[in-house]
């Protein structure tokens, strides 16, 4: 189980790499192999390493974006382990190992907020199996029952008298012992790792430089490669004449792929240039036509369809609303939004000439790259490494789709034993995306002669993210439970309600945008602050009745609001708005405070936002995903889309596809109220009501309605 990589080889690579970045090892089929390994510690269990001096390396399976898995996870495993934390570091397990091992470290899958929320469970109870074994370890020198012995800061003390042993000291001796069958977890009121603003593993070398992003990449005798791919999405390449191409120099390659044509050069640069020589005439497969009119109709067309399938059915809403003293309709609308990911989608692969596949690249999911490069090269797993590295954005689009690293490899294939790094250009990025769905929402709802809601009946047109990536998850009625979010599960007590689902595809390739299915939350929230004018009542007042006393929704919307001090006076020209909602198992509510000049100049003066994911592991990383969600976010709102014509996404770089800039981020008071008992994320839930905390408020500001985005279009922006 050993990787043919001789020491020379090694130290090569590692030098080239600027000595941040390691080979990973092979782990032994048995943790007793490494008992008293002085130069490489001991695996106490999959998930740490221990070394004689004490530092503890902890294996994370998830991947480290800028959100602080990484260190959250470490903290968890720490926390239950009782280890010094001032000699804690981490890195990322090995793809090829969790195969060998039978997937011993669970999902690799970072995404939809659950790095943390899906993996605390058997992460802690790793720590505290560990734990345990050191203690037991420590006993059997002594010949005393573990009972007598405690554990703290890497230190096992036996109480009645006083004698100390490291863990340094007996971790050799703990990975020989069987793991305990019953392990029991601290409480977290108990915590003194977790749950506590620990600074990020991370960052520190991030300061300074020091990590390998998979644009970094670089190895002896490496070649690049650039790519262009088909510009209207499913067609193919026809006919290719690189006479050109091949003469340029530094040329090695030129290389056709079914939908995709790239150049290997000895520098980047030189493999886009001669990229642009080459003459390729596409078959555009008959979508060539369609722009963002034809996806309109596409999704109008849903919308009008008979005998939709409903995603909820509650009581006869047709009835209630025909018995309504008042009925109010909308209707609200979205682009697509590409990820615009900083890093460009990159995959460097080199098939060795012992026969083993190698690839570095920045992903989401390790398993799935795993799965791809299979795919791709038709190599069993064990003869595949995924070098996981860290990611310059991921937002959803490494997660799933992994076309890059097929790319890479394909392309990789043709200069056998030679590594090759594939780096997109960012117009290939932008314009061969998995997209945020757009969509169209109409909502009718009835209110009672008192301004109660009683009916609220919605249908959704919306492309299907499953039907693209995940089909199995699709309900036997076709249902993509992403698209429907925010109204199937609404937590409003309405006693009538029904949720029609209007499944249209086109050919625009959709995915896992941050917080998939967001837009729903803006068409539900600001809808219900269109009802709560209808009734004559406040917007918090409104929802406040539509939700029960003990409701955790209902907790972080009036905590939200006495924090942000709703019904007191603003200053002069700033108005605020609400939303809340739930998501990636977190509830959230959000003020906003706004104001709006004469020439449609919107200054966001302060967001409030209150969170309740269950528990918090730590503080800080939980406050600045808040902050990144705000951020992120307000492109989306304000002036973000992608447009289609001739088939084509017409967005091409940072010029036409902005992002937000440092002086349009508001000042942002986030609130934590972790209430036990469930586990939540923090990646994406204050993503879901930023829109319609900021549409709502300027509602307020101006009395004009905003239902669809972004808000350019309505003659305003960021101030």
């Amino acid at each position: 189980m050993t990787t043919a990589v001789s020491r020379r080889e090694f130290l090569k690579v590692s030098a080239a790499l600027g000595g941040a970045f390691v080979l990973e090892f092979r782990f032994p089929a048995a943790a007793a192999a490494f008992a008293g390994t002085a130069d490489t510690g001991t695996e106490v269990n999959a998930w740490m390493v221990i070394h004689p001096d004490d530092r503890v390396v902890i294996r994370i399976a998830r991947s480290e974006m800028g959100q602080g898995t990484y260190t959250a996870l470490a903290q968890l495993v720490a926390e239950e382990l009782d280890c010094d934390w001032n000699k804690v570091s981490a890195e990322f397990a090995s793809p090829n190992e969790h195969f060998r091992r039978h997937r011993i470290w669970g999902s690799m899958l970072t995404g939809g907020s659950r790095g943390v929320r899906t993996s605390q469970d058997y992460v802690r109870k790793a720590g505290a199996s560990a734990r345990m074994m050191l203690v037991s370890a420590a006993a059997d020198r002594w010949g005393v029952p573990a009972s007598e012995c405690v554990a703290q800061e890497s230190v096992i003390t036996h109480r009645p008298t006083g004698r100390r042993l490291r863990y340094g000291e007996v971790a050799a001796d703990a990975a020989r012992l069987t793991p305990p069958a019953d392990v029991p977890l601290k409480d977290p009121k108990d915590w003194t790792i977790a749950g506590k603003p620990k600074h990020r593993l991370d960052i520190p070398d991030k300061v300074l430089g020091k990590p390998v992003f998979g644009a970094d990449v670089s190895l002896p005798g490496m070649l690049h490669a650039a790519i262009a791919q088909c510009p209207v999405f499913g067609g193919k390449v026809a006919q290719v004449d690189a006479g050109t191409a091949k003469t340029m120099r530094g040329v090695k390659q030129v290389v056709r792929g079914e939908d995709f044509v790239a150049v290997v050069a000895d520098s980047w640069w030189r493999a886009n240039e001669a990229l642009k020589a080459l003459k390729v005439r596409w078959d555009e497969g008959g979508n060539g036509h369609v722009d963002n009119a034809a996806i309109t109709a596409m999704l109008r067309e849903g919308l009008e369809a008979a005998d939709l399938p409903q995603a909820r059915k509650m009581g006869d809403v047709h009835a209630a609303l025909a018995g309504a003293a008042k009925v109010v309709e909308a209707e609200y609308h979205s682009p697509y939004i590409n990820h615009a990911t900083l890093e460009p989608q990159t995959c460097t692969a080199w098939f060795r000439p012992d026969g083993f596949l190698e690839i570095w690249t920045s992903t989401q999911d390790g398993e799935a790259s795993m799965q791809a490069a299979a795919k791709a090269s038709g190599l069993p797993l064990e003869k595949i490494e995924v070098h996981k590295m860290m990611l310059g954005g991921g937002f959803g689009r490494r997660g799933g789709p992994q076309d890059f690293v097929e790319q890479g490899i394909a392309i990789a294939k043709t200069v056998p034993g030679t590594p090759v790094k594939l780096l997109w250009s960012r117009s290939e990025d932008m314009q061969h995306g998995f997209y945020r769905p757009a969509s169209i929402v109409r909502m009718k709802a009835g209110l009672d002669g008192q301004g109660r809601l009683v009916a609220f009946h919605t249908r959704v047109a919306c492309p299907s993210i499953l039907q693209v990536l995940r089909p199995q998850l699709l309900s036997k009625e076709g249902i993509d439970f992403t698209a429907v979010r925010s109204f199937d599960d609404m937590p409003y007590e309405v006693p009538h309600q029904q949720v029609d689902y209007a499944k249209r595809n086109g050919h625009v390739p959709v995915g896992f945008w941050r917080a998939p299915g967001q837009q729903n939350a803006y068409y539900r929230e600001c809808f219900i602050d269109e009802l709560a004018v209808a009734a004559g009542q406040d917007p918090v007042a409104f929802r406040q009745a539509l939700l029960p006393p003990d409701n955790k929704q209902r907790r972080v919307l009036e905590a939200v609001a006495r924090a942000a001090d709703w019904g007191a006076p603003t200053a002069v020209g700033v108005h605020r708005g609400v939303a809340l909602a739930d998501g990636f198992g977190s509830y959230t509510a959000m003020v906003a405070e706004v104001s709006v000049g004469a020439q449609g100049e919107v200054k966001v003066h302060r967001i409030v936002v209150a969170i309740d994911s269950g528990y918090v592991v730590n503080p800080d990383t939980c406050r600045a995903q808040a902050e990144s969600n705000v951020l992120f976010g307000l492109g989306s709102v304000f002036y973000q889309e992608n447009n289609l014509k001739n088939g084509r996404i017409v967005e091409s770089n940072f010029n036409n596809f902005r992002l937000p800039k440092i002086a349009e981020m508001p000042q942002v008071e986030t609130l934590l109220l972790p209430s036990g008992g469930f586990w939540g994320g923090h990646g994406e839930p204050a993503i879901l009501p930023l829109a319609p905390a900021l549409c709502n408020a300027i509602y307020a500001a101006t009395g004009k309605r905003l239902r669809s985005l972004p808000l350019k279009h309505h003659g305003l922006r960021p101030a």
